[in-house]
C-alpha cells in the first residue's frame, strides 16, 4: 500500500516509518524538519520505498498526496507545552491543516485517513473509566485542538473515505527522534544521568501508557481492517492494565535503579490532567493486543542510554525537549512567530 505518513521524521513517526517499510509498505514522508535527530539510529527499511517531501503540513497539496491509498496523520505540535506556546498556531495546525489536508485527501481519492489524536482529550477526571464515547473535556489548548480536529474528521467518513480517529496513551519508548519531555523517558533518563527520579508534581495523576511501537502496531491495524470496521469510528490505544499513576511509574524505574532516590520538586502540586482510560473497543474490534508494558520499557531506555554518552549536561539538553527547542529555534531566529522556516532547514546545534 502506499501511504502518506505525515510528521515522519518526528518521535513516533520516526519508529512508524520503519515499521510500515518493514512490512512492505511505500511511504510518502511528509515533515518541516523542526527537531534534531540521533544520526546513529533511522530508518532501516528499504529506502528505495520512501519518498521524503520536506514541506510544512499548512502548505501540503494535491501532488504531495496523489496516488496514496492511506494517510497516517500525525503531524502536530505535539504535547501540552507546546500548545500553550502560541494557543492561535496551535489551532492552525493541528485543527485548520488538519481539517484542510483531509478535505484535500477525500477530494484525491485517497481511501483512508488515521488520525493520531490523544487521550488527553478527556481531561481531569477523577473516578471514571473513559471509554470512547465519554465526552471529551479537553482543558489544554492541545487538547482542544484534538477534539476540533476529531469532530471535522468524523464528519467527512463515508463509504468511500474511512477517517479513524486514535486516541494514543500517553508514549513512551526509544526513538531516533528521542523525547525525554515523556513521563517514562524523562523518569529513566533522569534516573540514570542523575540517580535521581524527580516528580514535577505529587505523583497521585492517571495516565495510561503505551509504547510507539504498539502505536505503529494500532496503525497497522487500521490499514488491515475491513472499511466498515474502521470508517468513522474512534479508538483509544493502550492496554488497560497499563493505567498507571505518575509515582507509580517512577515506583518501578527506581527498582530498575537500585540506589536511586525519588524526589519532589517543592514546587509540584497536584497535575490536573488525570485520567483512567478503557481499552477494550480496540481489544475487541481490531484484535490490537500491545507487545510493550512499562515495566519492559524501562529497560529499553536504560539499554539505549547505556550505549550512548549520556549524563546530566545530554538530560538537561534543549534538543530532548519539544517546547524548549521550539523556543531555541525562535530565539535564534529560525522560526518566524507563524512557526514556519525563515533559514534553510533544522538547527541541529
Amino acid at each position: 500500500m502506499k501511504i502518506v505518513v505525515t510528521g515522519n521524521e518526528g518521535y513516533i513517526g520516526a519508529v512508524m516509518t520503519e515499521q510500515l517499510l518493514e512490512i512492505g509498505h511505500e511511504i510518502i514522508g511528509i515533515d518541516c524538519g523542526y527537531f534534531p535527530k540521533n544520526q546513529k539510529s533511522g530508518v532501516v527499511g528499504p529506502r528505495e520505498t520512501l519518498h521524503q517531501i520536506s514541506k510544512d503540513i499548512r502548505d501540503v497539496r494535491e501532488e504531495d498526496v496523489r496516488g496514496a491509498e492511506a494517510i497516517v496523520h500525525l503531524a502536530a505540535l505535539s504535547n501540552d507545552p507546546m500548545g500553550e506556546l502560541d494557543p492561535d498556531q496551535t489551532m492552525q495546525i493541528n485543527h485548520v491543516a488538519t481539517t484542510r489536508l483531509a478535505k484535500l485527501a477525500k477530494k484525491m481519492g485517497v481511501g483512508r485517513f488515521i488520525f493520531a489524536s490523544s487521550c488527553s482529550v478527556y481531561g481531569a477526571r477523577e473516578g471514571e473509566i473513559l471509554r470512547e464515547e465519554s465526552e471529551p473535556i479537553p482543558i489544554t489548548w492541545y487538547a482542544k485542538s484534538k477534539v476540533n480536529a476529531e469532530r471535522d474528521l468524523l464528519a467527512l467518513a463515508d463509504h468511500s473515505f474511512a477517517t479513524v480517529v486514535l486516541r494514543n496513551a500517553t508514549a513512551y519508548g526509544v526513538s531516533p527522534s528521542m523525547r525525554l519531555d515523556l513521563v517514562v523517558n524523562n523518569l529513566v533518563a533522569c534516573a540514570y544521568a542523575t540517580g535521581r527520579i524527580l516528580l514535577l508534581s505529587d505523583g497521585t495523576a492517571w495516565r495510561p501508557q503505551v509504547h510507539i511501537r504498539d502505536i505503529g502496531l494500532a496503525v497497522e491495524k487500521c490499514l488491515e481492517a475491513p472499511v466498515e470496521v474502521i470508517s468513522g469510528q474512534t479508538f483509544n490505544v493502550g492496554e488497560n492494565s497499563e493505567n498507571c499513576t505518575v509515582r507509580e511509574i517512577a515506583t518501578m524505574v527506581r527498582e530498575a535503579f537500585p540506589g536511586s532516590k525519588l524526589e519532589f520538586d517543592p514546587k509540584g502540586g497536584k497535575d490536573a490532567r488525570s485520567y483512567r482510560v478503557d481499552f477494550s473497543k480496540i481489544k475487541n474490534r481490531l484484535r490490537f493486543s500491545p507487545m510493550w508494558n512499562v515495566r519492559k520499557g524501562i529497560e529499553e531506555i536504560h539499554d539505549a542510554l547505556s550505549r550512548e554518552v549520556f549524563g546530566e549536561e545530554e538530560f538537561k539538553s534543549a534538543r530532548f525537549y519539544r517546547v524548549r527547542y521550539l523556543k531555541h529555534l525562535l530565539d535564534k531566529g529560525s522560526l518566524g512567530q507563524d512557526l514556519r522556516w525563515k533559514t534553510e532547514g533544522p538547527d541541529l546545534k
